[in-house]
């Protein structure tokens, strides 16, 4: 797989994911390659950085990989991510794995109503939904190691 940096004639600037180079090209001219924002088929690749990737006996403190130019919007959304992240935290209790069983007790009366996050699965918070229990996951970040 292939990272190209992308840009429309509009100035929208996306990233695209191809099996190859030649794959690109082919899409390209076929007129498949749409930017995302607009939807306009007259899109070029951008320079990028080079990803050289980091050698195994290297530490894991060491700098990732960027390659090259990032839409602007996306900074501001991952800015807002850690600000809902950090807001929810701030202001609940981590119950831990018993968020289900914790999030039923608050539904319930059985327990004192107050904010909590924790761990479920998707099954168990499929099943608190379907009681009418308010569930939201929050984002996982990339500094978190995702």
């Amino acid at each position: 797989m292939i990272h190209y940096d992308l840009q429309c004639e509009k100035g929208h600037l996306f990233d695209g994911w191809f099996a190859s180079g030649e794959a690109f090209e082919r899409q390209q001219a076929r007129g498949l390659v749409e930017c995302s924002v607009c939807g306009s088929n007259k899109v070029e690749k951008q320079l990028m950085a080079p990803g050289i990737p980091v050698k195994s006996n290297r530490k894991a403190d060491a700098a990732p990989m960027h390659s090259g130019p990032a839409d602007p919007r996306f900074a501001q959304m991952m800015q807002m991510m850690r600000e809902y992240k950090s807001h929810v935290e701030a202001n609940s209790e981590d119950v831990g794995p018993r968020f289900a069983e914790e999030a039923r007790k608050i539904h319930y009366k059985e327990a004192q109503d107050r904010g909590i996050r924790g761990q479920a699965s998707r099954e168990e918070a499929l099943e608190l939904m379907e009681e009418g229990i308010e569930v939201h996951p929050l984002p996982v970040l990339p500094e978190e190691g995702n």
